[in-house]
């Protein structure tokens, strides 16, 4: 449990998708400029995150790795399809959005119609396979490790979204030069607060 507990709040500020990786930057940029869209967004992002990293984790461990569909028969104990791992996590990955998409359209209209083209386009979110491209390459050992590590990575979006819709709702008030106006200032706030979370590496979990 406490494992599991570390990697959930390692994903949150220590690995977190936008201020560490810069992952997922057109749609903060897009959709953070009021409270509303932005949590609308990140919801959306922390669903599609829990659900597809640990689907595509049973993909991966169950039946794409070398080996892993001796399950079926062991005659198959020499078979690799690791080569497909990009297209079936990004087939996943596009039906998981295109539910949120029609759930978002039946319960919260007026949400839909706020993020556009934004909520379909997290399934090029480049946040979302990147959880799971992680989630690969750090080879966890459990898929509770793994829903842990994708539930993270969402809340940590999540969070990183609506500091900065925050942050830019006031901007409206304070007095920021011409040329800065817009997404100059939003990246740079965006800079700044990537090094204050820089100073989560120092927690030791």
């Amino acid at each position: 449990m406490q494992e599991l507990i570390n990697i959930f709040v390692k994903s949150i500020f220590i690995d977190n998708m936008i201020f560490a990786y810069f992952l997922g930057m057109c749609s903060y940029l897009a959709v953070s400029k009021t409270v509303k869209t932005g949590m609308g967004l990140g919801l959306a992002v922390t669903f599609v995150l829990t659900i597809t990293v640990p689907v595509n984790y049973l993909l991966q461990t169950k039946i794409l790795d070398k080996g892993a569909l001796q399950w079926l028969d062991p005659s198959f104990v020499e078979v690799d399809l690791s080569f497909l791992s990009f297209i079936m996590f990004i087939a996943v990955i596009a039906a998981m959005v295109q539910l949120v998409e029609m759930i978002v359209e039946k319960f919260a209209p007026a949400l839909y119609s706020a993020l556009g083209i934004f909520l379909p386009l997290i399934a090029v979110n480049c946040s979302i396979l990147g959880g799971s491209l992680f989630m690969q390459e750090r080879a966890y050992a459990t898929i509770g490790q793994a829903t842990a590590f994708g539930f993270g990575s969402g809340i940590g979006w999540l969070l990183a979204v609506l500091a900065i819709a925050a942050i830019r709702e006031r901007l409206k008030y304070s007095h920021v030069p011409p040329a800065l106006r817009g997404l100059g200032i939003t990246f740079i706030i965006t800079g700044l607060m990537g090094i204050a979370f820089m100073s989560f590496m120092g927690i030791k979990l």
